[in-house]
């Protein structure tokens, strides 16, 4: 910090490029999200998940990683700080309320007693994309951090969401719903070793282990006993796990099917189709084969 920029070199850069000679101010990390933030308000903010890592070296020094992954590059004239394999790489302007992809800063952080609950709630009922599936929505660190995937599913059964309805079909109370349950569960983390949720999210209810549906499909649903699903979707290549059963506030009546590409179901191999029709319960429904 406090040194010129003398090269930015991006691949796959979203937004403005910094300028040579601008003065990094700062450097704030929330996560695994890093930001870079320049004298002239430009922050490249970039979204590290499992694969993403940042590197600092000197001139001359070898890099650790092949070049072919890096994602950003940004020199002075001491140092060079390489970002490797981030799938989000962007940049915005700190006083600029839009950004690609979401618009505004990072939500609040759930976990936090002192998190701004209305400030999320507020960005998810007026989410940039209103016909992004709630699923997504959630997982959307510009309206809350701290969900990941396995609360996203816990969190939609929990309000019993479908997790395919489009943002546009939520109204206040769903938003409402949504995050304080996101909000409640995320807070007793920090309290339960490991994860205890299906008991706060449906009090009385009996579920062996600690959550509701996440990396149960094929299990009968601890709260209406249909059979627990799991998909995948392509955006994110991140497992969803939710019961068709109970989850159906805000359903579509016709929801047109999804391709292979955005959605298949899990394990088509014959035996699992055979598991499931041999389930008590679903022995009728049209999808056990």
């Amino acid at each position: 910090m406090g040194r010129p920029l003398s090269r930015f070199d991006s691949p796959v850069l979203e937004g403005p490029v910094p300028a040579v000679g601008r003065i990094v101010e700062r450097v704030e990390s929330h996560g695994r999200n890093l930001e870079i933030v320049w004298d002239d308000g430009l922050i490249l903010h970039t979204n590290l998940r499992l694969s993403g890592t940042w590197h600092l070296y000197r001139h001359g020094e070898r890099w650790r990683r092949p070049g072919t992954q890096m994602r950003a590059e940004i020199q002075t004239v001491d140092w060079i700080a390489v970002c490797f394999n981030a799938p989000i790489v962007e940049t915005y302007r700190e006083f600029d309320r839009y950004r690609h992809p979401g618009f505004g800063p990072h939500g609040p952080d759930l976990s936090r007693p002192d998190a701004d609950l209305d400030e999320s709630i507020n960005r998810l009922y007026h989410y940039h994309d209103q016909l992004a599936p709630v699923s997504e929505a959630l997982l959307d660190q510009h309206v809350a951090n701290g969900i990941g995937n396995v609360y996203r599913c816990e969190v939609l059964w929990a309000c019993g969401v479908h997790p395919f309805a489009p943002v546009s079909a939520l109204d206040a109370d769903d938003c409402s719903h949504l995050v304080t349950t996101a909000a409640a569960l995320l807070r007793s983390k920090l309290r339960h070793s490991p994860r205890v949720t299906a008991s706060i999210a449906q009090p009385g209810s009996f579920v062996r282990g600690d959550l509701a549906v996440y990396g149960r499909n094929g299990q009968r649903c601890a709260r209406c006993g249909d059979t627990v699903q799991v998909c995948q979707l392509a955006e994110h290549e991140r497992l969803l796990y939710w019961c068709p059963g109970c989850q159906v506030h805000r359903s579509l009546d016709s929801m047109p099917p999804l391709d292979e590409d955005a959605m298949r179901e899990m394990d088509p191999h014959p035996a699992a189709a055979k598991f499931l029709s041999n389930l008590p319960w679903r022995r009728s429904h049209p999808l056990a084969g």
